[in-house]
């Protein structure tokens, strides 16, 4: 049987000494799209832009420094407590999405209390253009042949020549299409219904989603950590858990205030 064999060089062009990768130009787009779509939720809901600036440049810095102390942190430890030095190289590649969410919860915290706004008004929106965000990263992943499945006999299986000669469960197409999907809903809920104006309610469904998606992904993902797994769960599992207890606590807090 044949099998798509994806060995799309990671680096876009090179100029000189200067090389751009897929993965960098997809993560600009992504940010850059994600500001595009904030900035048509504040002209929706006649928010004045300017309020935006400081905004983005806190959730990108939190995004950035969160994913990477993440992949360092949760992933492996011990190599980077060994060598502190390292966590700064991350032209060597290494992010973690859990970390990055932490990042940008935290960095969307700190503008609220400065700026006097409800924070969960602003998770509510910002869960939509994360979504977006998410596919446009694990699409990077994909032109950087990295986070691939376990080897596997479906015949959407792919082969990564970069990695190996196996034919393998092609994980970030998976992530990357559930974050869009995602991201259709939380717009059609935003859009054609009342939900929004419930706080914590988007922000709750986009982290059921999209924990959940990620809990189930990652049974055919090659883990990642550097250490053991507990509870037959790898660690991106049991990095979702928090995350999913927390979505049902804050859909029901929503819920129940709104039929109150």
């Amino acid at each position: 049987m044949e099998h798509l064999v994806w060995n799309v060089n990671p680096i876009l062009f090179s100029f000189g000494s200067l090389s751009i990768h897929w993965y960098g130009l997809l993560f600009a787009i992504a940010i850059i799209s994600g500001f595009q779509v904030m900035n048509f939720i504040y002209k929706h809901e006649k928010k004045p832009i300017e309020q935006l600036d400081s905004l983005q440049i806190y959730i990108v810095i939190g995004i950035v420094i969160g994913a990477r102390l993440g992949h360092c942190l949760f992933y492996d430890p011990v190599y980077y407590l060994s060598n502190p030095l390292e966590i700064l190289a991350i032209h060597k590649g290494g992010l973690a999405s859990h970390g990055g969410g932490i990042g940008a919860i935290l960095a969307t915290l700190y503008y609220a209390k400065k700026s006097k706004i409800s924070f969960l008004y602003l998770l509510d929106r910002l869960a939509i253009p994360t979504a977006l965000f998410a596919f446009f990263v694990r699409v990077g992943n994909l032109m950087n042949s990295e986070i691939v499945g376990i080897q596997t006999d479906v015949v959407w299986g792919v082969i990564f020549p970069r990695v190996d000669t196996l034919v393998r469960h092609p994980a970030q197409v998976y992530e990357a299409l559930s974050y869009l999907i995602i991201f259709f809903i939380l717009s059609a809920i935003y859009l054609y219904t009342k939900k929004k104006e419930n706080l914590g309610f988007l922000f709750g469904v986009f982290l059921l989603s999209v924990f959940s998606a990620r809990f189930m992904i990652e049974f055919v993902k090659v883990h990642q950590a550097a250490y053991d797994s507990i509870l037959n769960l790898n660690t991106g599992q049991m990095l979702s858990i928090p995350f999913l207890l927390l979505s049902l606590w804050l859909i029901a807090r929503s819920t129940k205030k709104a039929k109150n």
